[in-house]
């Protein structure tokens, strides 16, 4: 069979060949409200309400955390928005749009960090959905031992590769299937779980300081939006070049926020409610919520929860492979998928049967990618604000090209606010993850914190406000939409004919 008939007979399975280039014009196809399916059934997941006894363990009353939990999540998503018209402008990944600000071969430094965080958090999705299924195999009396675990690890892998190896037409099709049946299971676990929400108790929690709630706001914003920055426009890259961009942002606003906003504050009035249960979801978030539900319930539970954890694994490998593939990998779009996938398998095991301690230490280092992911997103941003015309489709490709081999100014202005932003965030896990105390440096001597090496934790209320990650995101902006102004002028002038 010819090369070109395998692909033919690929493309009629809805097998997508597309890689990193362009999409042609005849296939842009999407409209901007089909972006509402992939983002609200990666984040319509019970799983969300276990946020919420994250935010309340910053010690700050119901209303303060309701309304952090509003603004955090919907400013996240609302960024995301604002990303995707890049894909719009470009029809391209995000990480191929982002060469226009940090240069064709510069966009690898970004390239390599949102790498890796799309791997790592797609891989610890794959963790929580295997280590849930074992949970609530205990409760139902069915074991939930080493059998148990590596049947719910292969066959979570297999369900996230397959999809992410099939692309973007199927993804989007598979998406609003998952959309319908994990939102429905959602509400019935609300429905189940209300009599253990008592008003009288989560309306006496106390206010805590304004440091507190801007932690849980940073906390809310990189657990959501901020964690899904760097794909965002691989899902609207088949929108028509025509397509409104305020409708792009309203749409993935709306379909990435609005399930988180309500979950998350369900979750503030159902921990809120019961201290046991608080610090239980801190621990092991499924298996608690898991703990009060009726028995006939835990099997649908059981099945919402891993199509709605495998929902957002999903996207998250199928951008890893695109951003592999922009980082110089010469395979296609499919194997670089597959690649990825079997990285998150390998993983998956490695944690869930050998390590002892991974789980905090990982989580640590994920963390701390946020902040030159929040450093990029700023740059990015910016970038998109100050152009006015579409990318120059060729010159993405070409380090010769109007946009260059090197941004400098891009590249700096990255490396230099998040080092600043790492200066002003703590490792929320220094005694499982000690190599990355080094972290929150600049706290002391600004006065923010006090490192109590005795104990093993910082003192002061700015000490856990993360000011680093909102730092990165707002300087980069700032620095970048001053600093690029003429550069980005050049890049849309002279012999560029536009749209």
């Amino acid at each position: 069979m010819s090369g070109s008939s395998t692909v033919e007979q690929t493309r009629r399975l809805g097998v997508e060949t597309t890689g990193i280039e362009i999409i042609e014009e005849a296939e842009r196809t999407a409209r901007p409200r089909d972006l509402f399916w992939p983002w609200f059934a990666a984040n319509v997941s019970v799983f969300g309400i276990s946020y919420a006894a994250f935010v309340l363990g910053f010690g700050i009353s119901f209303w303060q955390a309701a309304l952090v939990t509003v603004v955090g999540i919907v400013i996240s998503f609302l960024l995301c928005g604002i990303i995707a018209i890049a894909g719009k402008r470009g029809s391209a990944p995000t990480m191929v749009l982002s060469r226009a600000a940090f240069g064709v071969t510069g966009q690898k430094v970004p390239g390599v960090i949102s790498w890796l965080t799309s791997i790592g958090w797609e891989t610890f999705l794959a963790i929580l959905a295997t280590l849930a299924t074992s949970t609530i195999f205990k409760q139902l009396g069915w074991g939930g031992g080493t059998g148990v675990k590596i049947v719910a690890c292969l066959v979570v892998a297999a369900l996230i590769v397959l999809a992410s190896v099939a692309g973007y037409h199927i993804i989007m099709r598979l998406q609003s299937w998952l959309t319908w049946i994990t939102g429905l299971a959602t509400i019935a676990y609300i429905l189940l779980t209300l009599s253990h929400v008592h008003w009288s108790t989560v309306s006496g929690i106390k206010a805590g300081p304004f440091q507190a709630v801007i932690g849980a706001l940073v906390l809310l914003m990189t657990g959501f939006g901020l964690g899904w920055i760097n794909i965002a426009a691989d899902w609207s890259r088949y929108q028509r070049r025509g397509a409104s961009g305020p409708a792009i942002v309203g749409w993935n606003t709306l379909g990435g926020a609005l399930a988180p906003v309500l979950l998350v504050v369900y979750g503030l009035a159902l921990a809120g409610s019961d201290d046991k249960l608080k610090d239980g979801i801190s621990a092991d978030p499924i298996g608690t919520l898991a703990t009060i539900l009726p028995t006939w319930f835990l099997v649908p539970f059981l099945l919402a929860v891993i199509l709605s954890l495998v929902s957002g694994a999903v996207l998250g490998i199928y951008s890893s492979g695109l951003t592999l593939l922009s980082l110089g990998v010469r395979i296609p779009r499919p194997s670089a998928a597959a690649v990825d996938g079997v990285l998150l398998t390998a993983g998956t095991i490695y944690v869930v049967f050998f390590a002892e301690n991974f789980i905090n230490p990982f989580q640590s280092f994920l963390i701390t990618l946020g902040v030159p992911l929040a450093a990029w997103a700023g740059i990015m941003i910016a970038d998109i604000a100050l152009r006015t015309r579409d990318y120059d489709d060729d010159a993405l490709f070409d380090p010769a090209g109007r946009y260059g081999a090197f941004d400098w100014t891009s590249i700096g202005t990255m490396v230099v606010t998040s080092v600043i932003g790492w200066g002003l965030v703590v490792n929320n896990y220094a005694a499982d993850a000690s190599w990355n105390n080094w972290q929150g440096f600049l706290l002391h001597p600004l006065g923010l914190g006090t490192w109590n090496a005795k104990d093993g934790f910082w003192e002061g209320n700015w000490a856990y406000a993360n000011l680093g990650v909102l730092f990165a995101l707002v300087a980069s902006f700032a620095v970048t939409y001053v600093a690029r102004r003429g550069t980005v002028r050049r890049q849309e002038t002279g012999s560029y004919a536009g749209r």
